[in-house]
């Protein structure tokens, strides 16, 4: 049986791994509470202690403005730590899942990028997931490298939560109109590490694995004002029988250029990802962004619709809380 050891048990995709991974094997779940990324060297300890034959790496420092300001931090989180990670899976013999991001592109692509694109990250977050990508893979060991974009979840803060709360709260909401990506959950993300891990298990066990990189997203691409709308249109839709009304009060999403929301980190205007490479190796059928968003609405609206059947809370104001 495969000895599993997570890294960020308690982030959007962690808490989604934690959920499918059992049925791989013995898992080991590490959070921030109990390793600390910014001391790479203690990682070691933990990874002794388990002695685990997979490592999956879900912790990130993800606050891409912030990271402006936060260089080194970013830097020992998202590259050191990963690398030291990968250093002890090779000498233990594990392999080593690792999450990367579209920030590693600079946008300007007018198609959606493969995997063999030229790298030229635009923010200090997208130079610190690069640098991990390089670092995990001058380790020399077994190791699957991830590239997703926009994550979002029923849990944590994201785009999704935040847009549900805006509408909540006002009439009108501003969004950017000219950057472009595929809206990929993180539940998508774990099912989809769970698929791949199982035949790689298998390949591992007959010496025929092959080290990679690969392109995870979602189905589909829109913008993230497209997304923004098609948020508030689902969660405006009629509730089911004996539910509360889960429609926020907001019923304007406009568009907005970049250069009308400037941020410290610049964005790429194009996240689009090519999964052919993917699903080539694996057979993954990849679920469309506006399923994975209806399934995400669903799962807030079920624990509102939990919590109205005891109380006093609708779903649209559990939803808002993110």
């Amino acid at each position: 049986m495969s000895k599993i050891l997570l890294f960020g048990s308690t982030g959007q995709i962690g808490r989604e791994l934690v959920r499918v991974l059992p049925p791989l094997g013995d898992l080991h779940i590490v959070d921030r509470t109990q390793c600390d990324l910014t001391q790479p060297r203690g990682l070691l300890n933990v990874m002794n202690v388990v002695r685990p034959t997979i490592v999956i790496n879900a912790a990130a420092y993800t606050a891409v403005d912030k990271a402006e300001t936060e260089q080194k931090v970013a830097m020992r989180v998202n590259a050191e730590a990963p690398g030291v990670m990968a250093e002890e899976a090779r000498r233990q013999g594990a392999l080593y899942v690792h999450y990367s991001s579209d920030y590693v592109f600079d946008g300007r692509k007018e198609g959606a990028y493969v995997e063999h694109d030229p790298v030229n990250p635009l923010s200090a977050y997208g130079r610190s997931k690069l640098a991990g990508e390089r670092a995990v893979q001058q380790a020399g060991g077994d190791y699957l490298i991830l590239r997703t974009s926009w994550i979002y979840a029923a849990h944590g803060r994201n785009f999704l939560r935040t847009m549900l709360r805006l509408a909540a709260e006002g009439t009108q909401i501003r969004v950017v109109a000219d950057q472009f990506g595929a809206p990929t959950s993180a539940r998508l993300v774990a099912e989809s590490t769970a698929m791949i891990l199982r035949q790689d298990i298998a390949r591992r066990r007959l010496n025929c694995f092959e080290s990679g990189l690969f392109h995870l997203t979602a189905a589909g691409a829109t913008s993230w004002h497209g997304f923004a709308s098609a948020i508030v249109a689902a969660a405006s839709a009629p509730p089911a029988p004996g539910v509360s009304s889960a429609a926020p009060p907001c019923r304007d999403v406009l568009p907005i250029t970049t250069a009308d929301y400037p941020l410290p980190a610049p964005r790429p205007a194009n996240s689009r990802l090519n999964c052919a490479r993917l699903a080539q190796r694996y057979g993954l059928r990849r679920q469309h962004w506006h399923v994975g968003m209806q399934l995400c609405l669903a799962e807030l609206l079920a624990g509102g619709a939990r919590a109205a059947r005891v109380g006093t809370l609708n779903p649209a104001w559990i939803a808002a809380r993110g």
